[in-house]
């Protein structure tokens, strides 16, 4: 039989050696992810600079098609003004040469007459003192210009109820106070004048 202090020395250097065997086993393990980490990292990095890249040539692309809309509407923007400009240039062309027509046609008394008319108008200094003395603020000259054409406007309406009171009552002109008066009188049961002193109660 064999002597077993000989089996023992020779079982152990095995053991040993299989332990020396078994750790390097794990070092190896340990440098094999070591080792196959960048790698792993540079993928990663390599597959986020593509995104990124994907992302820009997105965003590049979003922008030239922006920029492409932004012309297209930029030249309807354009095209529309001067469509608008011919269409309002037609419409007073016509407004002239139904004007000149019109006053090519008036006899010398009423050619007379739309002289003084065109030549009319309110004191815009009046007109301005007037608005500032109600309203207590000072105002703009376009302001005066707009006040002093709608007061124009409303003494010629005044005037034609006035004409059409004259005839109806039978009496020629020049115009009186009292034509005045009932022309007036007139506007305001048609509410075509305020009336100021009147005052609609809304709860009693």
């Amino acid at each position: 039989m064999a002597d077993p202090a000989r089996i023992k020395p020779e079982v152990k250097p095995e053991r040993t050696t299989s332990a020396n065997e078994d750790h390097p086993k794990p070092e190896a393990a340990e440098d094999g992810p070591a080792a196959s980490k960048p790698a792993d990292v540079n993928k990663e990095s390599s597959s986020q600079d593509q995104v990124k890249q994907e992302e820009k040539s997105d965003v590049a692309a979003e922008e030239d098609e922006e920029e492409g809309t932004s012309d297209q509407a930029s030249k309807r923007l354009k095209l529309e003004p001067e469509k608008k400009k011919e269409r309002r240039q037609k419409v007073d062309e016509d407004e002239i040469q139904k004007m000149q027509v019109l006053v090519s046609s008036f006899s010398e008394e009423q050619l007379n007459r739309y002289e003084m008319y065109r030549r009319s108008a309110f004191p815009k200094a009046a007109i301005k003192r007037l608005i500032q003395s109600i309203t207590g603020s000072s105002v703009s000259q376009n302001v005066v210009i707009a006040m002093s054409g709608i007061s124009k406007v409303f003494a010629g309406e005044i005037v034609e109820e006035a004409l059409d009171v004259c005839e109806k009552w039978g009496e020629t002109p020049p115009l009186q106070p009292k034509h005045m008066r009932e022309a007036v009188r007139r506007l305001k049961s048609r509410a075509q004048i305020p009336n100021t002193k009147y005052k609609q109660i809304l709860f009693q």
